[in-house]
């Protein structure tokens, strides 16, 4: 691939790819009953795929303890490339002591089929609080992430992958679109700018407003919603998806709008996962990258723009992607439409505040979300799926 045709090039310089050719593949098929094998979770079979894809270039496998010990402290990799969220493959000292340094390791995912193979390379273990305090800025269990951390095996395998099997996703196959192709549409369109969006709720208007202001500066658009592992009471992925076809059929220029599925898992490590998302963004070719409240967040774990001054802690070539920040938006009454504090005349008294937990508390009362919060085609589309009668208006 000639990387100098595209608008950015990928995070360390070249995008990895780690799918088994057809050969590749047959070779480790016909080994398949002999090889120890490791069961992996929905977050690990999304890391499988997204380091294979490309999607977490530099990354060639999960993290030896080099990596993993630089990433925990420094938010870099031993060689000094930024990277800020720890990506292992954690088993339990049962599963880990059989298993050789040298070897290749059979990779399942939950359904028992044989998806991938680990060139394992290192077993170590690891401080789990440390890794708690340091990338979730808390060692409390009822955080999401750090209860998953808490709840993994206590040794990581690390070494290189290669992913074996890779099925259309069952629900959005016609937006799996992986690094390589999202980078050659935006060099058929001719995109020299291209600004992401990450998102695991709804869209609300608050969104649409931030993600239109930032269309105004660049070439495209590109909607990235996360569809892998994420919390119980999160809005599904499916139902994330068809509000953004109604909003791409009715409220956005089609021309200049990508709509594509992110097949990683949530983290919610705030700040710390907004430099994250940026960087994979930043793979799939975007040269900007939208940060607004709380990006990333759970509960109340993180400041309201902590996500946006921790970009401040690199060199602006050492990301490479620009992030784009913006304050909370709100509905402004005086004004009658979208607005944040640097932009509306209001008091606080006149502003509509608008968020994902908002829509999602008023769904679960029965209530629909005024039009002050939600297109109403989109509002339709959440009270459809949360069971809750409405007419539209």
């Amino acid at each position: 691939m000639s990387y100098h045709l595209d608008a950015i090039a990928p995070h360390g310089g070249e995008l990895v790819n780690r799918v088994a050719t057809p050969a590749q593949k047959e070779t480790f098929l016909s080994k398949a009953d002999f090889l120890p094998r490791v069961t992996l979770d929905e977050r690990a079979v999304s890391d499988l795929e997204m380091i294979a894809i490309g999607g977490f270039s530099p990354l060639t496998g999960f993290m030896n303890q080099e990596d993993y010990d630089r990433t925990v402290a420094e938010m870099r990799l031993a060689n000094g490339v930024v990277w800020s969220i720890p990506i292992t493959l954690s088993v339990t000292e049962e599963v880990a002591a059989p298993l050789q340094v040298g070897g290749v390791v059979r990779l399942d995912n939950p359904n028992g089929e044989f998806i991938g193979v680990l060139e394992l390379s290192e077993k170590y273990t690891y401080d789990k609080k440390r890794e708690a305090i340091n990338v979730y800025r808390t060692d409390d269990a009822k955080h999401p992430g750090v209860q998953v951390v808490y709840n993994q095996g206590s040794v990581n395998l690390a070494g290189d992958i290669w992913l074996l099997q890779r099925d259309s996703h069952p629900h959005f196959p016609s937006y799996q679109i992986d690094p390589a192709a999202s980078r050659q549409m935006f060099r058929d369109k001719g995109w020299k700018t291209i600004v992401g969006f990450q998102t695991r709720n709804p869209i609300h208007r608050a969104h649409e407003y931030i993600q239109k202001c930032a269309l105004e500066t660049v070439d495209g658009l590109f909607l990235h919603p996360l569809v892998g592992a994420t919390k119980e009471d999160d809005i599904a992925a499916d139902v994330r998806m068809r509000c953004y076809e109604i909003l791409m059929e009715h409220y956005y220029p089609i021309d200049r709008v990508i709509l594509a599925i992110n097949p990683a898992a949530m983290r919610y490590a705030g700040p710390r996962e907004a430099i994250f998302h940026a960087l994979v963004r930043k793979n799939y070719g975007c040269t900007h990258f939208i940060v607004g409240r709380d990006h990333a967040g759970v509960g109340d774990y993180y400041g309201t723009y902590d996500a946006q001054y921790i970009f401040d802690e690199f060199a602006p070539g050492e990301l490479g992607i620009v992030p784009m920040m913006f304050e909370h938006a709100f509905y402004c009454k005086r004004t009658k439409q979208m607005a944040t504090t640097k932009t509306s005349p209001s008091k606080p008294e006149e502003r509509v505040h608008l968020s994902g937990t908002k829509v999602r508390e008023m769904l679960r009362r029965g209530e629909l979300p005024p039009p002050e919060f939600s297109r109403p085609e989109v509002a339709a589309e959440l009270a459809r799926a949360m069971s809750i009668p409405t007419v539209l208006a």
